[in-house]
């Protein structure tokens, strides 16, 4: 299939185009395989002052269109098909940075043709057909900036404290766990074999892998998928060892299940379950439920609907967010992460984490725990890596649960705002400790940004073992290649940034935690006052530097 094929009107005159933060333009409206485009036309006796509108077809989420017909009035002009040529329409483009574009085309044919040109153009079922395979910038180099980190690298950080792991190849053809990386840390005294048998009892092979080791008491952070229990409440040895090889000493451990003890025991009924307390006596397991799929992405619904509606009430406003529940998410996720960091920083435990497939709140919670222990990870470098290993070789479906945010009501059962919720928690705690992160809210926010639309392939395909498949390193530009610019950096860090080597412990009271404007409200709220707010900031700190 050739992406033209799917362009039923390619150009249109005299279009009128209304986009947050820039002034109205009107112009020649092109429609290119992966761009919409708006060349702006001066009016006559003015001078042209507006530069080129590009928007990229997979920003678009939703697509509206209404058409006005003025036949109804007058003489209805019929082109040679038998369809209506007069009139006039308005397409509204709803996307995923949460703009709201609207073109006023002339034209009933031209509007509709537009608006179905860019609905097919921006719901591609091919990966390979994406603007990513096709971006090459100036200066841009295939194969620059991957991969960002590698078990190895991760490994070799604390293996001269410990001799308890090992770098494992187990997985190397992905035929163990094709949603693991190639490489795995495990502990040493368990053998492949051993990972092997593990790996069959537990869902989509993944067998508990260390994620975090904890340098300031040898503790570690494990994440797995749900054991296989089933209704027949099978076991297995050698995952039953493979956890206890992981502890240290004789301390006990903890198991936090993100599901609730109930949804826990109906997974058992499909084959799923949880750990038995009788066949994990060194283990304590807790069940610390996280809203998933379906309901948490429709509480993003909620809350965008929230934002965006016109004319209402505060009372109505505030009621209207508290019943989206993204607040609440946001809670539970930072309690369950300081939880987890508890156990390892003050009761001096091991903690696995696993929900029922371990690649999304699992991710979530041993990611956040991260952060919130290690200093090293609130740097802009240690950030990217934790992304890297936590969400992207860790195999969380980017593409499947990112393929759209949250305009519309209906959804496929895959979408699901795991990562938009962990950079959410990400910037309550920026705002918590505004000195413990050398990154900013514009580093968050263009993250966001390029998880669900993006020029560079980094967030592309759902784990490792896909990239692998189409290529995605060498046929597409690293997102973190991009972003390490020496224009772009500067841009991404906190000037008030002093490194904390504590464990920073987020507050969760109501008092603490914020609507994230600057992401969901952004286009909404005028930015001057926060534009000049940080440039002041940026002054003070440059004055403190130079005494």
């Amino acid at each position: 299939m050739e992406l033209s094929d799917l362009i039923q009107t390619s150009q249109v005159d005299n279009v009128r185009v209304s986009c947050p933060m820039l002034p109205t333009m009107t112009g020649t409206l092109c429609v290119s395989s992966h761009h919409l485009l708006l060349c702006p036309v001066a009016e006559e006796g003015t001078k042209q002052e507006e530069s080129d509108f590009w928007l990229l077809h997979s920003d678009v989420d939703t697509v509206e269109k209404s058409v006005f017909n003025i036949g109804m009035f007058h003489n209805t002009d019929y082109g040679h098909d038998g369809t209506v040529k007069s009139g006039t329409g308005t397409v509204t483009l709803k996307c995923k940075d949460l703009r709201v574009i609207h073109l006023e085309i002339p034209g009933m044919e031209e509007t509709l043709n537009i608006a179905r040109s860019v609905q097919a153009l921006s719901s591609l079922n091919s990966i390979t057909l994406t603007y990513p395979f096709f971006h090459r910038p100036l200066g841009g180099i295939l194969g620059k900036g991957w991969p960002r980190d590698t078990t190895e690298n991760f490994y070799q950080r604390f293996s001269a404290e410990t001799d308890a792991w090992r770098v494992s190849e187990v997985n190397e053809d992905f035929k163990i766990c094709p949603s693991y990386p190639a490489k795995v840390i495990v502990p040493r005294s368990c053998s492949d074999d051993t990972l092997k048998r593990a790996a069959k009892f537990r869902q989509g092979g993944r067998f508990p892998i260390l994620s975090y080791y904890h340098s300031t008491n040898g503790m570690v952070l494990l994440r797995s998928a749900q054991p296989m229990v089933g209704p027949s409440r099978r076991c297995c040895v050698e995952d039953n060892a493979l956890l206890n090889e992981a502890l240290v000493g004789d301390l006990p451990g903890f198991i936090i299940d993100t599901r609730s003890a109930q949804e826990a025991k109906q997974a058992r009924s499909a084959g799923g379950g949880t750990e038995k307390k009788s066949r994990y006596p060194n283990w304590r397991i807790l069940h610390r439920p996280l809203e998933r799929g379906q309901a948490l992405q429709e509480s993003l619904t909620r809350l965008v609907t929230a934002c965006y509606e016109p004319s209402q009430l505060m009372n109505r406003w505030l009621s209207r967010l508290q019943a989206s529940r993204w607040m609440s998410n946001v809670k539970e996720a930072l309690s369950i992460a300081g939880l987890i960091s508890e156990c390892i920083e003050r009761e001096g435990a091991c903690v696995l984490v696993h929900g029922e497939e371990g690649t999304d709140n699992t991710l979530l919670m041993t990611s956040l725990a991260q952060l919130i222990m290690s200093p090293e990870c609130r740097t802009l470098e240690g950030f990217q890596d934790l992304l890297e290993r936590e969400w992207l070789q860790a195999g969380h479906p980017f593409q499947l649960r990112c393929a759209r945010l949250g305009w519309s009501q209906s959804r496929s059962q895959h979408e699901s705002p795991h990562f938009l919720l962990f950079l959410d928690c990400c910037w309550q705690l920026t705002r918590q400790f505004p000195q413990s992160m050398e990154f900013n809210e514009a580093f968050l926010c263009m993250l966001a940004k390029h998880v669900y639309s993006s020029e560079y392939g980094t967030f592309l395909c759902n784990n490792e073992r896909e990239r692998n498949v189409y290529e995605v390193q060498d046929r597409t530009l690293s997102l973190w290649c991009f972003l390490n610019e020496s224009k772009q950096r500067p841009k991404l860090l906190n000037p008030m940034y002093k490194p904390n080597p504590l464990t920073i412990w987020p507050s969760v009271a109501p008092q603490s935690l914020q609507l994230w404007e600057g992401f969901f409200l952004r286009y909404l709220l005028p930015s001057k006052n926060t534009e000049l707010a940080w440039q002041r900031i940026l002054e003070l700190v440059e004055q403190s530097k130079s005494h």
